[in-house]
């Protein structure tokens, strides 16, 4: 037989060409991310205040602006665990910065750049991970994540999909002044306080120097915009940018604030791919979008499947209609243990209003967190509410939440002035509630256990573990609502949960006193024998925390006794939180060679940071 070895050369010059055509027929995609910075920090989103950004402007008029982009979390692991999986935060168990305990991703579920990397792409981090999943999950997701890594590594014609992260405007670089690299514009910055801060020269300085830094970030993000001009891609490569979380003066970042959650979402549009995208080049999208929502946008414009467990939907790609896209009017954010420092906030926009839920509000804004107090602007603000210099409003980061807090953007953007207790408003409270508990309530939200026992239980798959204990989470999120009713009908509902035999109602129960303070003074019997007796030593430090807020007991003794139980340095961590609140709140004092000698002390993990603070206060250093 003769082969025909024309035809067999045509042939593999049809594959050859077929695969070329199959490799170029799926846009790049490349991500620009900076750290720590909202979007009223941008000329963008704040003409009159915020810093010129010539280049992300730039990508503005070549692509759409997103007018409401959020970050599901106000600080970086949490944040970028949710783009990574997909998945929020608190349903995995990912929603702690940092981890104590790295946990497994959702069974069946893998990074998404995973399945962009097993469809042909190239994909490569620069360099910044910060997920709070185990390492094994990572494996096999980048091609190189690294300080070196670059797009340009890619075979010829090959997709890729590149992260690019800037540390410029990251929180650190607040910690002091000016570098010298960086091109001061601070006299040109029209500098305007937000209402929450005191108005002095080191805020107005550190308010310029931002302005200044998000200025250089801006010649870096050109640079990388430069080099694919250079390789001729901006016709087929799709350039994303947004800030990892806002703040980062106090009171953004690590805070479930619109200020802490809201950020800059500009999106390049090439040309060859226009058609995936749901408006003109240049316009403006109204529609809310979310980090939740950035895998699903990738892996549809990539033109692949979106798993069924990733909770986003896609904003940009095919079947992505503008009309749809403007209906989406919700963004969901969530705080919780912040480094060494506990709390417990969910945040709901809907429209214009935004909606905080303080499931623990007695742990003020304020309350003392090692790496946060590093900013000198942090520490004049704490020294000035010390001293009583600051008004009602400033004053507020350092006094006890209400559980509920409601505010107007559209007339307060920076949430001073709460609408909670307004009658005029109480449809739109109603309103939100409902929102948020069917929001806690779905996922189910896994922070209804305290951290040391849903790692105890839960064996670090938490999606798992929050379906097989949904229906106990849920009654546990049914007894933390009991905050939003007035005491005379809460009352009873607090005595049947402290009589609970299931822990985790006791624990509710204790926060529930705290949250009401002395008006929850006929539970102080109860509580005192708790704080001694109940099996359960969360719930005992809950218990010890309701008496020494409120002045019941001196709650010194008790939290002691509590701390030379603890078994691991996260538990420890856990109580060390009451300790400080205790301190910060009420003026307890640890004695130095309390300290010095006791068990909990020597442990690791986060507990030194909190060892050093009460060092410091029992020295008078602080």
């Amino acid at each position: 037989m003769k082969l025909n070895y024309k035809g067999l050369f045509l042939l593999l010059v049809i594959c050859i060409q077929a695969n070329v055509f199959a490799q170029q027929k799926r846009p790049n995609i490349v991500w620009i991310t900076s750290e720590d910075n909202s979007a009223n920090w941008y000329r963008l989103y704040n003409p009159e205040h915020g810093a010129p950004m010539p280049n992300v402007e730039k990508l503005a008029e070549g692509g759409l602006v997103f007018n409401h982009a959020y970050s599901n979390a106000p600080v970086c692991s949490a944040a970028r665990s949710t783009i990574i999986s997909g998945v929020y935060a608190p349903k995995t168990g990912v929603h702690f910065h940092r981890p104590q305990q790295k946990v497994h991703m959702p069974q069946g579920l893998k990074m998404f750049p995973k399945y962009l990397r097993e469809a042909g792409y190239y994909t490569t981090n620069n360099s910044k991970q910060d997920y709070n999943f185990t390492k094994e999950e990572v494996k096999g997701v980048w091609d190189e994540s690294s300080k070196k890594a670059t797009f340009r590594n890619r075979k010829p014609d090959q997709p890729f999909f590149h992260v690019q992260n800037f540390y410029d405007t990251h929180e650190s670089q607040m910690f002091g002044p000016l570098k010298s690299h960086v091109e001061d514009i601070s006299a040109t910055a029209n500098v305007e306080l937000f209402p929450y801060h005191p108005d002095t020269p080191l805020f107005r300085e550190k308010h310029a120097q931002y302005i200044s830094l998000n200025h250089h970030v801006d010649k870096k993000i050109g640079s990388i915009v430069k080099q694919l001009e250079e390789d001729g891609l901006l016709d087929d490569t799709f350039i994303f940018h947004y800030g990892d979380h806002g703040g980062v003066l106090p009171g953004g970042k690590g805070y479930a604030h619109n200020d802490g959650l809201q950020v800059a979402m500009v999106v390049y549009v090439p040309e060859n791919w226009k058609h995936l995208a749901p408006a003109p080049k240049g316009s403006r999208i109204d529609g809310f979008v979310e980090f939740i929502d950035l895998s699903a946008t990738v892996l549809n414009l990539a033109g692949l499947p979106i798993p069924e467990q990733i909770d986003g939907q896609p904003f940009l790609g095919d079947n992505v209609k503008l009309e749809e896209l403007n209906k989406r009017d919700e963004a969901f954010g969530y705080a919780d243990r912040f480094d060494e420092k506990y709390d417990m906030v969910r945040f709901l926009r809907k429209g214009k209003f935004s909606y905080w839920r303080s499931y623990q509000p007695f742990n003020f804004d304020g309350l003392h967190n090692f790496y946060r107090y590093k900013q000198p602007a942090f520490r004049e603000w704490r020294d000035m509410a010390k001293k009583g210099e600051l008004d009602e409003v400033q004053e507020a980061f350092y006094r006890a939440r209400l559980p509920e807090q409601l505010y107007d953007l559209e007339n307060d953007p920076h949430e001073v002035n709460n609408l909670a207790n307004d009658p005029a408003y109480k449809k739109v409270l109603l309103e939100m509630r409902k929102i948020m508990q069917d929001r806690v309530k779905g996922m189910p939200d896994l922070s209804f256990f305290p951290e040391p026992t849903f790692l105890k239980l839960s064996s670090g798959d938490g999606v798992a573990f929050g379906k097989e204990n949904k229906a106990q989470i849920n009654k546990l999120i049914d007894l933390a609502d009991v905050q939003l009713l007035p005491y005379k009908k809460a009352k009873k509902k607090i005595q049947k949960a402290l009589a609970s035999e299931e822990a985790m109602e006791r624990y509710w129960a204790l926060i529930n006193c705290s949250a009401y303070g002395k008006e929850a003074s006929e539970f102080y019997d109860i509580a005192k024998q708790m704080a001694v007796q109940d099996p359960d030593l969360l719930v005992r430090t809950r218990a010890t925390e309701f008496l020494g807020l409120t002045d019941a007991v001196d709650p010194k003794p008790l939290i002691l006794d509590i701390l030379d139980q603890c078994k691991d340095p996260i538990e420890t961590n856990f109580v060390l939180n009451t300790v400080v609140l205790l301190v910060d709140a009420k003026g307890m004092r640890l004695e130095l060679e309390t300290i010095e000698k006791a068990k909990w002390s020597k442990f690791e993990g986060l507990v030194p940071r909190r060892v050093e603070y009460l060092v410091n206060k029992a020295t008078k250093s602080l």
